[in-house]
């Protein structure tokens, strides 16, 4: 059978099967099939395949993107005749393709003999952007011999046509409102983790969000309000929270956006968003690579009494009082340049926030991806005719404060930055464009990267990263067909484009399914290094890691760079001391707990959290960093002491040094360059010529809190708090409560796992085994266990130290590697499971508790659905806590008493941390610290 009947085949049955339109074509094969129909004046399928070429053939550096341009020259040079497509028409196709291709056959045309000809594709290029080395050295090789369209070319970039030509955005956009939940809006909700497989199928993932329900609902009111946008609203919460996926936001454009290109389908742009408490920072990111809106509501306000005092309720929470209605239906107008929200004539809040110059560029645009390129294609512009550069994007906002220091982070973006115009050192507010050192792309949103990837023609890694890597973590648990049918694929793109890779394409090494945060803190060798990563826990304790949506990624790989303010920073500080029985998930969940309390609010959402750590190694640090996300932050940054960074960083290079040994090195040599650079770094401490980061002692905070120890007197576990009656104030991750509170709670399942646990963890469990034989002269379990180790390298140093045979011990699961398992469990029984190193349940896209289930667990996400799923009689509810706490609850069957707790930990050391007893910050010396300017 022919590709294009097996294509045909493939469309009836997603039609019968799904109800969907037939796959966008990405392979050449197919498409040059397709294209000898179309040149077949007689062929019976010729109708339809001119239907798929024009309007179904994915677009940037696809193969099916290079058949599609090649066919589209021939067409204008005469050598093949299709009425349908005219030259003109074939042109137009040509601006929608993006890059790659595309820009080599209109480069071909431009500088070319035929006049015409080049005149046409000289006015095509002038409105494309994503231009790369290839592309540029073509352009300035013809300018310097003398050909004039090169000129043309180059003086229209130099202006930023491209841009200054696009019409501005509307004055007024009316939008409708859709209330897509109370309380905070996780990235779940919109894009399912469950669902991850389909994410690269855009119309079936689209299908996810929300519910059906809550889809006819938005088509009914864009039915209703043909001229409003539907805008999806997180009424007295956050929208998109959680996880990195630009897969949330692809979903909403794709049903409440607008389609960004007539031949290119699914993929939209332009959503609008917003939140009673605003956009997450990470989903924000997302939402201005779409070109979207994003605002922040402000539409419920603390009530207050008389004296003006804040009134609360008998649990001590704030009490919410409505400013204005955004009730499902609400016809609302934002005014884009006076930046206000009104219903009617009636001003309703300030939303400048959201149009900021910058996000005004992005909308124009259509999308921040286009803004990125072109003013790099403009700056080459400009420095290739000699001119001086042109003001036309608005200018990034520097700000420096005289005589004030710098935070951590202040002092990382400072040496990292790009093309600064300023001679003193930049404080939080800035526009920075930094240099990216370390990327990492996870499994489930990679398919969505190699996506973006090719849509802007890129086809190498920036060579000014220092190292990439992707990752097979959050597939590690099943390999079933859905796997196998995507991660080889993943493997084999990013394989080539230059990353280190998890699973050799080539199948030369043994498939490496660490969790990616534990790599991507292992290959981070600088404290001042900035790293993007495709995932919301990439919050390395080493340098500042930025959680990312896989467009960013992709730009940081493309480019090596990204560009954001400098953050305002949290400082936080530790005094008195721990308790012998407290495990550090303790401090960082009473971090939390401490800081809410305090301030009323939570302090640190958006903000940096500079976390002065003193001693603790970087694999038990990234435990506090890890969990950041929770706390809502958008980065967090570990000061440690100039001995503990040494020893992190010979760590770092032992582990690369393993990964080397298994053949996972690349033909650049990355992982090599990677031990060269900590060697570098680690000549630097040792000799004094630049210690190890720290603030400068009269550096500025947002906010300072001061965690006390003493007050940390038992387990700390996080709750999702699943029967409270205001709804908005479940699945925060907000509460946090004393194990007593739980006395003979029962539990269902227990699961030690996920980035927040290190080797240590896994010699908890070991030691607490003993224990508990040595009492009771073995070990049964009332609930299921399940471990998941986060690393190999962990696995082989247990099994090295004795740890891992009473684990085996006791196990009643051990995965074996030679035999993966193909399908997810359904029923656990009350055993140990050791599980293959990876997500497993945190993850929640294939292993999964029994619904209804409570669950007490070691990993981080605690949202309605993802660990644990409702029954109609009881509500699943994931519990947060220590390893130690775990692991007694699952010989339990229930939650311990305290006496309990002490009696299984007695003897065993759960944390090496000792908070700082020096000042960790530099005697702020009154002079500039150089910015690098590139």
């Amino acid at each position: 059978m022919s590709l294009y009947l097996e294509y045909i085949k493939e469309i009836e049955n997603r039609k019968a099967e799904l109800g969907l339109a037939p796959l966008p074509i990405d392979a050449a094969n197919l498409l040059s099939e397709i294209i000898a129909q179309i040149k077949d004046t007689k062929n019976e399928h010729r109708a339809d395949s001119l239907n798929f070429f024009i309007y179904n053939t994915l677009p940037g550096t696809t193969s099916a993107a290079g058949v599609k341009a090649a066919f589209l020259k021939e067409i204008i040079l005469g050598e093949s005749v299709v009425a349908e497509i005219t030259p003109a028409f074939a042109f137009e196709l040509l601006s929608h393709m993006k890059g790659g291709p595309s820009i080599a056959v209109l480069l071909d045309l431009a500088l070319s003999d035929d006049a015409s000809l080049a005149k046409t594709a000289a006015e095509v290029l002038k409105t494309q952007v994503f231009l790369y080395e290839a592309d540029t050295s073509r352009l300035e090789a013809a300018f310097k011999a003398g050909n004039a369209i090169a000129k043309e070319l180059l003086e229209s970039y130099a202006n930023a046509e491209f841009f200054t030509k696009l019409p501005d955005i509307a004055e007024e956009i009316e939008v409708v409102t859709y209330i897509a939940g109370e309380g905070d809006i996780s990235t779940d909700l919109l894009s399912p983790g469950h669902q991850a497989h389909s994410r690269a199928d855009r119309e079936l993932h689209g299908k996810c969000m929300i519910t059906p329900e809550a889809q006819n609902e938005i088509q009914a009111l864009q039915a209703k309000h043909p001229k409003a946008k539907v805008m999806l609203i997180a009424e007295k919460g956050t929208m998109g929270v959680g996880s990195s996926r630009m897969s949330g936001v692809n979903n909403v454009a794709l049903w409440a956006g607008k389609q960004a290109s007539p031949y290119v389908p699914f993929i939209n742009i332009a959503p609008v968003v917003a939140g009673t408490n605003g956009i997450s920072p990470i989903f924000l990111t997302t939402v201005d690579v779409t070109g979207g809106i994003g605002l922040d509501l402000k539409n419920w306000v603390k009530k207050t009494d008389a004296s003006g005092n804040t009134i609360v309720d008998e649990n001590g929470d704030t009490v919410l009082e409505e400013a204005y209605s955004v009730a499902t239906g609400t016809v609302l107008t934002i005014n884009t340049k006076t930046k206000k929200l009104y219903n009617g004539d009636q001003e309703l809040a300030d939303i400048s926030s959201a149009f900021t110059p910058q996000k005004m560029e992005f909308m124009k645009a259509g999308g921040s991806y286009a803004v990125v390129f072109g003013k790099k294609l403009q700056t080459f512009a400009a420095q290739t005719l000699g001119v001086a550069l042109k003001a036309v994007f608005a200018p990034s906002k520097e700000i420096s404060h005289e005589g004030q220091g710098l935070t951590a982070v202040e002092k990382i973006f400072n040496k990292n930055s790009l093309g600064i115009a300023s001679d003193t050192p930049l404080h939080a507010g800035s526009d920075v464009r930094v240099k990216v050192n370390i990327v990492g792309s996870q499994d489930t949103t990679g398919p969505m990267t190699c996506q973006e990837l090719e849509a802007m023609a890129a086809s190498t890694i920036s060579p000014i990263v220092d190292g990439a890597y992707q990752s097979g973590c959050h597939t590690a648990s099943v390999w079933d067909s859905k796997a196998k049918a995507n991660i080889p694929k993943l493997m084999s793109f990013m394989n080539k484009f230059g990353l280190i890779t998890a699973r050799d394409p080539k199948g030369a090494y043994h498939a490496m399914t660490d969790v990616i945060h534990k790599v991507l803190n292992d290959i981070t060798v600088d404290d001042r290094a900035i790293i993007i990563g495709g995932d919301s826990h990439t919050r390395m304790s080493k340098g500042v890691a930025f959680g990312a949506d896989s467009g960013t990624v992709a730009v940081a790989l493309a480019t090596g760079e990204t560009a954001m303010p400098i953050p305002d920073s949290v400082k936080v500080t530790f005094k008195g001391h721990m308790k012998s029985y407290m495990d550090f998930r303790d401090v960082v969940h009473a971090t939390q707990a401490q800081m809410l309390k305090q301030f009323g609010e939570n302090v640190f959402q958006g903000r940096v959290i500079e976390v002065h750590i003193g001693t603790l190694l970087a694999d038990q640090a990234f435990t506090f960093t890890d969990w950041t996300a929770e706390m809502k932050a958008k980065a967090s940054i570990c000061i440690s002491n100039d001995e503990t960074l040494v020893k992190s960083l010979e760590l770092a290079k032992s582990r690369i040094q393993i990964m080397i040994n298994k053949g996972m090195e690349n033909e650049a040599k990355t992982l090599n360059g990677l031990i060269a650079l900590a060697d570098k770094r680690i000549e630097e401490i040792t000799s004094g010529t630049n210690p190890a980061l720290s603030p400068d002692d009269n550096a500025k905070y947002f906010a300072e809190v001061v965690v006390d120890l003493d007050a940390i007197d038992e387990p700390m576990i996080a709750d999702p708090d699943v029967n409270n009656e205001d709804v908005s104030k479940r699945y925060t991750h907000d509460v946090i409560r004393p194990v007593s509170f739980y006395q003979d709670k029962p539990v269902d399942l227990a699961f030690v796992g996920s980035c927040m646990v290190h080797k240590g963890d896994m010699q908890i469990i070991a030691q607490m085994l003993r224990n508990l034989e040595k009492q009771n002269g073995s070990v049964s379990f009332k609930a299921p266990l399940v471990i998941a180790p986060p690393t190999y390298n962990i696995v082989d140093e247990l099994k090295a130290e004795g740890d891992w045979e009473i684990l085996q011990k006791y196990s009643g699961f051990e995965f074996d590697d030679a035999h993966p398992k193909n399908a997810a469990r359904t029923k656990y029984e009350n055993i140990m499971y050791l599980e293959r190193p990876g997500c497993n349940l945190c993850m929640g896209n294939q292993e999964k508790a029994e619904p209804g289930d409570t669950v007490i667990a070691t990993s981080t996400r605690l949202f309605q659905g993802r660990v644990v799923a409702d029954t109609a009689e009881k509500k699943g509810e994931s519990l947060l806590g220590s390893t130690p706490l775990v692991v007694l609850s699952s010989v339990l069957g229930r939650f311990p008493t305290l006496a309990e707790y002490k009696n299984a930990v007695e003897g065993i050391t759960l944390t090496d941390f000792i908070p700082p007893t020096e000042e960790m910050s530099t005697k702020y010396a009154g002079t500039a610290v150089p910015i690098k300017v590139v």
